[in-house]
């Protein structure tokens, strides 16, 4: 991977973000800060200065337009909705986390209009975007590139090269295949060590001087012990991210054990509804007191059984009807299917419900005559 080193100097035109999420309202700022005119919008109206009536009227004012929105379908939707007034002044920029397929399509749908495209996923949270220390992973043709950087080193303290689009989805994906499963990792072992009943705090002291320690534990390993789960990376965009990975690997003929496994708690968590919890939240069914977390589980999956039933009687009686539906597939200039959780882990899910729930009546039991 290569740095990008070179500069180049932006004239103060107008710059539209777009997406007001934890990481948009960050970038926002630090671009005023930094004497940016900044213009946004996003799906849910905002009282905030500078509030545009809708993508389009955003591209009719800022030639640099920046894209936070959170999945595949919200940001082909969003260069839908800008292709009309897109030209070849405008320099896109997507930092959506998507799968590179679907980021290839963005940029085939902007640079069809003669506008320029930077892939630009980024690590960090946000506290990060709030100090402007996000880390970019670029790609997108060299010159593009640099005509962007002044933008984004409003936001960053590193720009990374990576390639050609899509390359710096795979690498944004892949790295928090690594995150997802860390703090997963982290979880069961603090489980363990409490169940021996060694201090949680003596656990943490040995692990900075391990060298599995890392700078995610470093910030996620006290929130997890004071279940402190304010959202800094929430469960469903890390899940949804777990998903893009296993579809990608599937696809590929991959074996992701450790990653579906890290998907599958993070399921749990959305289950729970947990979904806009920091998703070091799965540390939540480990550090409970265990009885509570038994009863807890095996009452939501008697509630999902008997929704499972419904849905099975429902799903007879319509099963002639939806056979005969054409398939969007076949409809031309129709948008490749995208990633839903239904559709990537409902199957792995239901297959072990009844498993589980015989092994956690068994360890209520347990739990209950060890207090009698």
């Amino acid at each position: 991977m290569e740095r990008l080193t070179s500069k180049s100097h932006l004239t103060r035109k107008n710059i539209g973000v777009i997406g007001l999420g934890i990481i948009g309202r960050g970038v926002a700022g630090n671009l005023r800060r930094k004497g940016f005119p900044v213009f946004v919008w996003n799906r849910s109206p905002r009282r905030v200065p500078n509030f545009v009536g809708s993508p389009a009227e955003l591209a009719e004012i800022c030639n640099y337009i920046q894209i936070f929105v959170s999945d595949d379908e919200a940001l082909l939707q969003t260069v839908e909705q800008l292709r009309e007034k897109l030209t070849p002044h405008h320099l896109v920029i997507a930092h959506s986390t998507v799968a590179p397929d679907s980021m290839r399509a963005a940029a085939e749908i902007v640079e069809h209009r003669g506008a320029r495209f930077v892939e630009a996923p980024f690590t960090g949270s946000k506290l990060a975007a709030e100090k402007g220390e996000l880390v970019f992973y670029v790609a997108g043709d060299d010159a593009v590139l640099r005509e962007a950087r002044p933008i984004l080193e409003a936001s960053s303290k590193e720009i990374i090269e990576i390639g050609a689009i899509g390359q710096a989805s795979a690498i944004k994906i892949a790295t928090n295949m690594i995150t997802a499963a860390s703090v997963q990792a982290a979880a069961e072992a603090l489980a363990l060590v409490q169940v021996l009943s060694v201090p949680l705090e003596k656990f943490v002291e040995a692990l900075r001087s391990n060298a599995s320690h890392s700078a995610t534990l470093a910030m996620k390993l006290p929130k997890m012990l004071s279940q402190d789960f304010e959202p800094h990376f929430s469960v469903k965009h890390m899940l949804k991210d777990m998903q893009i990975a296993n579809h990608v690997g599937s696809s590929h003929y991959l074996d992701l054990g450790v990653t579906a496994a890290a998907r599958d708690q993070l399921l749990e968590q959305m289950q729970w509804g947990h979904g806009d919890d920091d998703f070091s939240v799965v540390a939540r069914k480990y550090l409970h007191e265990p009885g509570l977390a038994v009863q807890e589980e095996l009452q939501m999956q008697e509630q999902g059984d008997q929704a499972d039933a419904s849905e099975a009687i429902t799903g007879a009686a319509e099963l002639e009807t939806q056979d005969s539906e054409p398939q969007d597939a076949d409809v031309p200039g129709s948008p490749p299917p995208l990633l839903s959780f239904s559709a990537a882990t409902s199957g792995g899910v239901n297959e072990t419900t009844r498993l589980r729930r015989g092994f956690l009546k068994q360890l209520l039991s347990r739990l209950s005559s060890g207090k009698e």
